[in-house]
C-alpha cells in the first residue's frame, strides 16, 4: 500500500516537473523571440537614421554645387553629417544610442534649414548685387561711348576752328623792279634791269583768327631752283623745314591786310629765267604760288 502511494507521489513530481520544464523552455523560447524582434526593430531603425543623414548630405552637396562660391557653413554642416553617418554604422545598437542619433537628426534638419534659408538670401543678394553691377557696367559704357562721341566732336569742332581761324590770302603778286635814281620802283622784264624783286599780297579778313603780329615767310627760286636772299631755316612743331628768302611781319586786326616786301639783288644780276615764289604762313602751311619770267 505504502509501495504504491510512493510510485503516485513520484508520478506526481515527474508531472510537475515537466510542466516547469514545458513552462521554462516556453518562456525561453519567447524572449529569444522578443530579442530577435528588438534587434530587427533597432537595426531597421539604425537603417532609418542612416538614410536620414545621408539625404541631409544630398541635400548639402546639392546646395554646394549650386552656390556659386564656396559655402564654408554648408561644407561644415555636411562634414558633420559624413562623420554621423559613419558613426551610427559602427556604432553597437541600442535604445540610447538610437534615440539620442535621432535627436540629433532631428537637430540637423533644423540646422540644414537655417543654413539654406541664409543661403537664399545671400544668393538673393547677390544676385541684386550683379543685376546693379551689370547696370553700373553698362552705364559706365554708355557714358563711355558719349564721352568718346563728345571728345570726337570737340577734336572735330577744334580741327574746324583751327582752320577757320588760319589766315588766308586774298590776293598774291610778284613783280620785277627796278631803282631809279630818284628812288622810285618801276616794273621790269629784264633780268640785267631787275634790281628787286617786290612780293605783295593781300591777307584776307577772317573774324575767329586772333588778332595780333602775325610772321609770313617767302620763298624765291631762281631758274636752277636756288632760294635768294637770306636763306634762313625753319623749323615747324612737326619737324618739317623751310630755307626761305625772307620773313615779313605786320599786325593783323581781322581785316583784309594788303602787306608788300621785297627780295634783294644777289650778288650778281638776276639770272634769264623761270622764277617761283611761294608764301608760307607761320606753320610752313603753303598759302600761295606765283611764277615770273625775267628776259
Amino acid at each position: 500500500m505504502n509501495e504504491k502511494k510512493s510510485n503516485t507521489g513520484l508520478k506526481v513530481i515527474a508531472v510537475l516537473l515537466g510542466v516547469g520544464l514545458l513552462g521554462s523552455l516556453a518562456y525561453t523560447i519567447s524572449l529569444y523571440k522578443d530579442r530577435e524582434k528588438t534587434k530587427t526593430v533597432l537595426t531597421q531603425e539604425k537603417e532609418y537614421v542612416v538614410n536620414d543623414l545621408t539625404s541631409l548630405q544630398s541635400e548639402y552637396d546639392k546646395a554646394i554645387m549650386e552656390s556659386n562660391a564656396t559655402n564654408e557653413e554648408l561644407v561644415g554642416a555636411r562634414d558633420r553629417i559624413a562623420k554621423y553617418i559613419d558613426s551610427v554604422k559602427n556604432m553597437k545598437t541600442d535604445i540610447a544610442s538610437l534615440s539620442r542619433y535621432r535627436r540629433q537628426v532631428n537637430t540637423l534638419k533644423k540646422e540644414r534649414a537655417f543654413l539654406l534659408r541664409k543661403v537664399d538670401s545671400l544668393t538673393e543678394s547677390n544676385s541684386l548685387l550683379v543685376m546693379e553691377r551689370d547696370s553700373t557696367y553698362k552705364e559706365l559704357s554708355r557714358q563711355t561711348v558719349f564721352n568718346d562721341s563728345l571728345v570726337v566732336q570737340n577734336t572735330q569742332l577744334a580741327d574746324a576752328i583751327e582752320k577757320g581761324a588760319a589766315l588766308n590770302l586774298a590776293k598774291f603778286s610778284v613783280d620785277a623792279v627796278k631803282e631809279r635814281n630818284s628812288g622810285k620802283l618801276v616794273s621790269t622784264s629784264r633780268a640785267r634791269s631787275t634790281d628787286k624783286i617786290k612780293v605783295c599780297f593781300s591777307v584776307a579778313d577772317n573774324a575767329l583768327a586772333q588778332a595780333g603780329d602775325k610772321e609770313f615767310y617767302i620763298e624765291v627760286l631762281d631758274p636752277q631752283g636756288n632760294v635768294l636772299g637770306e636763306g634762313t631755316t625753319k623749323t615747324n612743331e612737326n619737324g618739317a623745314s623751310l630755307t626761305y628768302s625772307k620773313s615779313t611781319s605786320f599786325y593783323y586786326e581781322n581785316r583784309i591786310l594788303d602787306v608788300c616786301d621785297y627780295i634783294n639783288k644777289p650778288a650778281g644780276d638776276f639770272q634769264k629765267g623761270n622764277y617761283m615764289a611761294i608764301i608760307y604762313d607761320s606753320k610752313l602751311k603753303i598759302l600761295a604760288k606765283n611764277e615770273f619770267s625775267l628776259k
